[in-house]
């Protein structure tokens, strides 16, 4: 399966007050008012958080890692496909209680253009500002993530060899990320008081889930190795994350098979097998219902897709 493989430099911090040695950050793309960064944070659980402030709108997608995320609005655990929401002005703490190597994509927003995007999509808000820390992984965006993942991994080169300016593709994503968080963040409450006990549990299970996507992940599994009853992880997993379990392993699981459908020339019955389906006519099901179209026309549709990728065989359900 393809994964984003990019050089990254030590850099001062752009839209927040980054520490020396705990952020590296990749510009990927930027325009009049706008800019996306590839940051990889090295902070642990032996770092003290320290006060931040967001000098712009912000919007992140965690792909990687789990951190907490925390300002007068509230907590928020982040974890992999959520998206991390920041206002102008906004003191925060990040803290990395539980692991290390945190991974997102960023995308800041000067005042003015973040302002216009809003009224020229006529987003239902409380004006352009997030009322929310966080939005959980949604389905709503699951295309839009996976394409910006490839984007990422990808840069400006295609597959094939094709070479565009990479700005466009970016700043469509930016606009329908934006606008999408905006519409997105009232839909979820606002998270509850966790113990630390508790958030230590679901982040180590989270964690597992990321690297091993593909693996038998049952509710009674993943209770036993969090050391607590079924019903008391699913309830806790689902209030620190946003989704129960299920719903969590098989987001990951699509989220991996997307981008491999974008970046790989693997057919789709290899794609699928990788990423923990073991039945093609289920995953071709739980695909359609994600991302509103079969994996075959998912592929095609994606501009990053090769046009050499070899056609796919047909194929049966595995018995």
């Amino acid at each position: 399966m393809a994964k984003i493989a990019v050089e990254f430099e030590p850099t001062p911090g752009s839209c927040s007050n980054d520490a020396p040695g705990r952020l590296v950050r990749r510009v990927l793309a930027s325009g009049e008012g706008w800019s996306v960064a590839d940051v990889l944070c090295t902070a642990g659980p032996h770092d003290r958080p320290f006060e931040e402030r967001h000098a712009c709108a912000c919007v992140a997608i965690v792909i990687a890692g789990s951190f907490q995320y925390q300002s007068s609005a509230g907590r928020e655990l982040m974890t992999p496909g959520s998206l991390f929401l920041g206002n102008a002005t906004q003191h925060f703490e990040c803290s990395h209680e539980h692991g290390t190597s945190d991974r997102c994509i960023s995308f800041s927003y000067q005042a003015p253009y973040f302002e216009a995007l809003v009224a020229e999509a006529a987003v239902r808000s409380r004006g352009p500002r997030f009322q929310r820390l966080r939005v959980p992984p949604a389905r709503e965006l699951s295309a839009l993530i996976a394409r910006a993942v490839a984007l990422a991994a990808n840069g400006t080169k295609r597959p094939c060899g094709e070479h565009r300016p990479a700005n466009s593709d970016w700043e469509g994503i930016g606009v329908e990320l934006a606008t999408g968080a905006l519409s997105l963040a009232n839909r979820f409450p606002l998270n509850q008081e966790s113990s630390p006990a508790a958030e230590a549990r679901v982040t180590r299970i989270v964690r597992m889930i990321e690297a091993h996507p593909e693996a038998e992940h049952s509710l009674s599994g993943l209770a036993q190795e969090a050391r607590v009853s079924r019903y008391h992880f699913l309830r806790v997993f689902q209030q620190l994350t946003g989704l129960t379990p299920h719903q969590y392993v098989r987001r990951a699981r699509l989220r991996r098979a997307a981008t491999g459908l974008i970046l790989d020339r693997a057919r789709v019955l290899d794609i699928a097998l990788d990423s923990g389906f073991g039945d093609i006519s289920n995953f071709n099901h739980v695909f359609r219902e994600e991302f509103g179209v079969s994996p075959v026309s998912f592929r095609h549709k994606q501009n990053l897709s090769c046009r050499n990728s070899p056609p796919d065989a047909p194929i049966t359900r595995k018995k």
